[in-house]
């Protein structure tokens, strides 16, 4: 509206010179001043309009207040990540690709993560501690458990996993390059204290006479499981050969089995020579 009467009132001043009146100083004064003030007005509705929308992006950055609110959004950010991931595994997808397939502000990822790498490692956690929970909850079970419990439990929450093994096998270099120190230290402190629960607990099941020794078997297993992935399983493996995978049984899957029972037996038939 300002604009409006602004232009009308320099178009009246225009057809005033074209029929040889002229303006006074004090109409040409009045002039300049009101579009002093238009242009002022202006300034101000933009500077307010800028702050507005600068505060609808800070909204949509910060935080939720409740608990619940923060775990549903760090679920969202982490689907995201491990959806793109899949999609693209040959790089890591950058926090603006994950917010966008999140439905999130790219802010919002760095309200809970320091940087993409600690993204993805957070992925492999979700994995990896979904794998305790079942592990330590049936082993908490008051009935025996077996071999075929763990690896049955073992292929659920690990090898048909699609991007556990794979991301394991990333994780590990991105843990001294690319993730934080922090990041990098709550994951080790969280996977500690799983393994001793968990190893506690087998040793209740097993011939073990410890935790320690539970532990050192679950760690083990984890060695032969990603190992045998990356020598046969993967969709690149290490073994090429045919002479080589001619001496493995005919699968990954077989030749996991067969390696873990080997290990396993061969740890319970050490505890009880000793």
């Amino acid at each position: 509206m300002l604009v409006r009467q602004l232009l009308l009132w320099q178009s009246s001043i225009f057809r005033a010179s074209a029929y040889g009146q002229y303006a006074s100083d004090q109409v040409v004064s009045g002039f300049y001043i009101y579009a002093a003030v238009v242009a002022l007005a202006i300034m101000t509705a933009g500077h307010l309009l800028s702050r507005k929308l600068n505060d609808r992006k800070s909204a949509m950055a910060r935080p939720p207040a409740s608990p619940e609110a923060r775990e549903l959004r760090t679920q969202q950010l982490l689907d995201a990540a491990a959806s793109l991931w899949l999609q693209h595994p040959e790089r890591i997808p950058g926090v603006a690709e994950v917010a966008l397939l999140a439905g999130l502000a790219k802010g919002t990822v760095y309200l809970y993560f320091k940087s993409k790498e600690d993204l993805l490692l957070a992925v492999h956690e979700r994995h990896v501690m979904a794998f305790f929970a079942a592990l330590i909850a049936r082993a908490a079970a008051p009935h025996p458990m077996s071999f075929d419990d763990m690896m049955r439990l073992t292929d659920k929450h690990i090898v048909s996993v699609p991007a556990f093994l794979p991301l394991a096998t990333l994780v590990g270099g991105l843990m001294h390059k690319g993730v934080s120190a922090e990041a990098a230290a709550a994951f080790e402190q969280g996977v500690a204290e799983q393994l001793k629960t968990a190893g506690g607990l087998l040793s209740r099941h097993f011939p073990l006479p410890d935790a320690a020794s539970g532990v050192r078997l679950l760690m083990r297993s984890y060695a032969l499981i990603l190992g045998l992935w990356q020598l046969v399983g993967s969709k690149e493996p290490i073994c090429t050969s045919e002479e080589v995978s001619a001496m493995l049984l005919p699968d990954y899957a077989s030749e996991l089995d067969a390696a873990l029972r080997a290990l396993w037996q061969g740890t319970f038939n050490l505890n009880n020579d000793a």
